[in-house]
């Protein structure tokens, strides 16, 4: 395992898949490196890409809205990483071989930072980290522990932009974490 200097620096510099050749910035993730409290994205969209941070534009201001609501910022109690590191072309999900290239650093975050909660945003976030045929629309807000962390999935914040109907049950998930939080000790 690398420490965070060597792990930052490493990604920054990665060419391990061909997602390396289109992009702007590599987005390591954005938050506080302690934190108990972990979200995982599928990948970079075109902003992320941009600025070099995660969930920014508008599904970011949605997230951070959704995580003020129950107590959290990005810049005071959580860490956010996404699945990969560089934006796929057009937003596309990334490839299995993308992921498989990529998903060590995420590996190597999720051991430094030893959060509590890992929130899942996402169905390839899900599927990747809590089983592979995780459907979003049926199992989202249900918890599951692995290795002593609580995982959670949810809708991907793009996904309530586009269809407002599940903005209520996104909320819920919001709702749960902050019960799950609660339930855990975990101060914010």
């Amino acid at each position: 395992m690398m420490d965070w200097d060597t792990l930052t620096q490493t990604t920054l510099h990665c060419t391990a898949c061909k997602l390396c050749e289109g992009r702007k910035n590599v987005v390591f993730g954005v938050g506080v490196p302690t934190a108990e409290v972990m979200f995982i994205g599928e990948g970079p969209g075109q902003h992320e890409d941009e600025q070099g941070e995660p969930f920014v534009g508008r599904s970011g201001q949605l997230m951070d809205k959704m995580m003020n609501y129950i107590g959290l910022d990005r810049s005071r109690n959580v860490y956010i990483a996404n699945i990969v590191k560089c934006r796929p072309p057009q937003n596309r999900d990334p490839a299995g071989e993308e992921i498989a290239a990529c998903i060590g650093y995420l590996r190597n975050q999720v051991a430094l930072i030893r959060p509590k909660i890992i929130v899942c945003v996402g169905r390839i976030a899900a599927m990747t980290l809590i089983q592979p045929d995780y459907k979003v629309t049926r199992q989202h807000g249900e918890w599951v522990e692995k290795n002593g962390v609580w995982m959670m999935g949810t809708f991907h914040p793009a996904a309530l932009l586009r269809n407002p109907a599940n903005t209520q049950n996104g909320f819920a998930d919001f709702l749960s974490l902050r019960d799950k939080i609660a339930e855990l000790g975990i101060k914010i």
